[in-house]
């Protein structure tokens, strides 16, 4: 197959790098366009660990240039600023892979814990995809909304056990994850002494990834799921963990129900104990596990909150968009130790 033109939109941050080293080596996609909104530099001046590997020139956002120079764009952009890069590029018949918030929800849901939507008419065609969970919807679409950390990891823990799970009950999804998760911009919370041997839960309850779990859950079993959402900050780089509490209805096995789920799922690993972050470290596997005791249920999946949290999941979503093989160019070796 001949190469694929492929550009990255706000490449500065973690998951622009992330993109970045995978693009590199994929077999089919050919980096050609990296941007920012900040101004004209160079892939290694950006991220020095890249010098001596790529000099790729990083221009100002130019969506003409981009969509001369691509076929897809990878947007790695805040929310509402990726919504107006992404109808500029789809305007211009570019294919577009979203890494923000912008297309994950129902306008109601966005505008409730976001800022008005600004671009509706592509809201309504978008594909929202974990590959595992929605097959090959990706394939053939115009748009991806690519899923975020916290809801990828707890629905793969959530998703095989839907059909099990007493929804008139309480399901309680507890997940930490690492400071990456905040990105690249310094704050006070992600400042190392306020990370340093400390665990800190934030926006319990209210956080806004709550309401893409109950929106993309309840789509998926086709009833009413409510979640109570708790999430962590962990004094880790990288890596995620989504513990899921639920009640069952029926005599399931849950381990037994889990492999049968994930059947034929290369990026899918059921273990036989709870997984550690590590095992999934700078890889696209998501590795889960379920136990239960009594009519209690609990389900967990461990992944790298930058990979199969963001970036990998976005490069297997383009694999399917494009019609390629979901695996190629997805990395599958741990950084261990």
């Amino acid at each position: 197959m001949s190469a694929i033109n492929v550009g990255i939109i706000g490449v500065s941050g973690y998951t622009g790098l992330e993109l970045v080293k995978m693009l590199l080596s994929h077999p089919i996609f050919t980096l050609t366009y990296c941007a920012n909104t900040e101004g004209a530099t160079t892939l290694s001046e950006l991220h020095p660990a890249l010098a001596g590997v790529c000099d790729l020139a990083v221009e100002k956002v130019d969506l003409e240039r981009a969509a001369s120079a691509c076929e897809l764009i990878f947007l790695a952009l805040p929310h509402k600023t990726a919504m107006q890069t992404a109808k500029g590029l789809l305007e211009r018949g570019i294919k577009v892979v979203d890494l923000s918030a912008d297309y994950r929800l129902s306008v109601e849901n966005y505008e409730a814990f976001y800022c008005h939507h600004e671009d509706l008419d592509n809201l309504s065609h978008a594909v929202y995809s974990i590959p595992e969970l929605h097959g090959k919807r990706a394939q053939g679409s115009r748009l991806i909304a690519n899923p975020g950390c916290h809801v990828t990891a707890t629905l793969m823990a959530l998703a095989p056990f839907l059909d099990h799970i007493d929804l008139s009950h309480p399901i309680f999804v507890d997940s930490k994850t690492g400071v990456s998760g905040a990105g690249k911009s310094p704050s006070s919370t992600v400042h190392y002494v306020s990370v340093n041997d400390n665990i800190n839960c934030y926006n319990i309850i209210k956080h806004r990834h709550a309401t893409e779990i109950e929106q993309h859950a309840s789509a998926l079993c086709g009833d009413d799921v409510r979640v109570t959402f708790v999430p962590s900050l962990v004094p880790m780089s990288r890596g995620m963990l989504a513990c899921v509490y639920a009640t069952l209805k029926d005599d399931c096995d849950p381990l037994v129900t889990m492999e049968t789920f994930y059947t034929a799922k290369p990026f899918v690993r059921v273990r036989k104990a709870p997984p550690h972050t590590k095992m999934t470290s700078g890889t696209n596997f998501a590795d889960v596990y379920a136990a239960r005791h009594g009519n209690a249920l609990v389900a967990m999946c461990a992944i790298d909150n930058l990979m199969r949290g963001a970036s990998s999941q976005a490069l297997v979503n383009a694999n399917i968009m494009m019609g390629l093989d979901e695996t190629l160019g997805i990395p599958k070796i741990a950084y261990v130790p």
